[in-house]
């Protein structure tokens, strides 16, 4: 009896590298095969980063990126690699873009406060606060650092080149996000 192995780990024809080269031929069924395999990590990495009311949104524009910019893409990491670093720019850029119309909105001596000052009531001492409602809750830079850091396993080097800032400010922000975590949770 011969075994086949999964479809990924196969040379030739059939591969993920044979789906990208097709899909940037044109070729829509090989773009939906590599749809349908990195569906579920970039819907998580936006709804981690950007929150659970953007993550379709941002998934949609995501793939729809990926499609036009597949010839861009040159085979020098994975493909999945490739597709969550453009993920990361694609919600980055969503943010730059949003930021100065949330800024309207937003009460800039409400900036600092911690979370439960920010409009909110802390919860109740006997109820359970999830960890994804808590990660959601974060500041936002301290939410993009603590996922690419805790969840996506980056190191702060490259999280500072992701998010154009410094290793310790990385550090920093990882720290307040694991603190402020930590209050909410216990």
């Amino acid at each position: 009896m011969r075994v086949t192995p999964p479809r990924a780990a196969r040379a030739g024809p059939g591969t993920e590298q044979d789906d990208v080269r097709r899909a940037a031929g044109g070729d829509a069924a090989a773009f939906e095969r590599l749809y349908r395999a990195h569906a579920a990590r970039i819907h998580s990495l936006c709804r981690r980063m950007a929150g659970a009311e953007e993550a379709d949104d941002l998934t949609q524009e995501v793939f729809v990126r990926a499609w036009r910019k597949l010839n861009s893409f040159r085979g020098d990491s994975a493909f999945g690699t490739w597709l969550f670093r453009l993920g990361v720019n694609v919600i980055l850029a969503r943010r730059a873009t949003m930021g100065s119309y949330r800024a309207r909105f937003t009460n800039e001596a409400d900036a600092g406060a911690p979370i439960e000052d920010r409009g909110r009531a802390p919860a109740p001492v006997g109820s359970r606060l999830d960890l994804e409602r808590a990660i959601s809750k974060l500041p936002e830079g301290a939410r993009r650092v603590f996922v690419l850091h805790d969840v996506e396993g980056y190191k702060h080097e490259e999280i500072a080149e992701m998010l154009c800032i410094t290793a310790g400010t990385s550090k920093s922000q990882l720290h307040r996000a694991r603190m402020t975590l930590r209050e909410h949770l216990m």
